[in-house]
């Protein structure tokens, strides 16, 4: 049986990197919104990138701006730090959790099997929402692009898989997904892992993950592509550097405001607005 996309109790904020953050700051509003607008309690964790402390100050000032009411940032170096009392109590405490950029192995080494992780398990099951931007949305799913290469067609070498956090399931999410020519990768990604879904974000746009819901906020689009309709693939193991052939796969290009089911795979165009008479 294909296991059906599926996300926890909270929402997932989905960003595909480089999002506004001097102007309307839409996607990061939202994202506070969700998190309890002016009561927002909002944890930063700078676990994927390599200068923490310029990731950390930027996000602990912009949720202040936007109107937080309380901030933290958790800088997890390594698992001794993500099994730190203080970082398990400063997520007991939080409403929103968010991940920087960077790296998004290092998300994972820093965290998968912590107390922190548990912690941060436990507060999106009770309704918190987690939101991550660039390695902070590309290690959501349960399985996760860890590297690949960028305007390349689609070669089973193009891409390296591994484990990711786990947030939402049956999945993949590629980042900064036009600007930098992703396409072939992630289509690559699916062919290695099959009954998977496709979720190729733009910079400055994001997904909202709401149940089986997911909605485009932002100024990009977003590229879903299933290859469950797949009627032909020339996959073979010993085809490393070969490209590949399909057929029959479904793609589909959102704008801010569609919104697509995650279980019965169908999008939905953006409600239409209404004029003044």
């Amino acid at each position: 049986m294909t296991e059906l996309p599926y996300s926890t109790q909270g929402a997932l904020v989905i960003i595909g990197g480089a999002e506004d953050r001097e102007r309307d700051c839409k996607i990061l509003q939202r994202f506070l919104q969700l998190a309890g607008g002016e009561h927002a309690r909002i944890v930063v964790l700078t676990a994927g990138t390599s200068e923490p402390r310029e990731a950390g100050e930027t996000y602990f000032e912009l949720f202040y701006q936007l109107g937080a009411e309380r901030v933290w940032v958790v800088d997890t170096r390594d698992q001794a730090d993500a099994n730190h009392i203080d970082a398990v109590r400063a997520i007991g405490q939080a409403s929103g959790i968010f991940f920087t950029g960077g790296d998004q192995s290092r998300i994972v080494e820093r965290l998968k099997g912590t107390i922190l992780e548990d912690a941060i398990r436990k507060r999106h099951f009770e309704g918190v929402v987690i939101g991550g931007t660039s390695a902070g949305a590309a290690m959501m799913s349960d399985v996760m692009i860890v590297c690949g290469e960028s305007e390349t067609s689609p070669r089973p070498d193009a891409v390296t898989l591994g484990a990711g956090m786990g947030f939402i399931s049956a999945i993949l999410v590629d980042q900064h997904f036009s600007q930098r020519g992703r396409l072939g990768r992630l289509l690559a990604a699916l062919l290695l892992q099959p009954n998977t879904l496709g979720v190729g974000i733009d910079e400055d746009t994001a997904v909202i993950v709401q149940g089986d819901q997911l909605e485009v906020v932002g100024q990009g689009a977003v590229t879903i592509i299933d290859e469950t309709t797949t009627t032909y693939r020339n996959l073979d193991p010993g085809w490393r550097d070969r490209t590949l052939s399909v057929f029959g796969i479904q793609l589909h290009v959102l704008s801010e405001g569609c919104r697509f089911n995650l279980q019965t795979r169908l999008p939905f165009p953006a409600p239409q607005r209404v004029g003044r008479s």
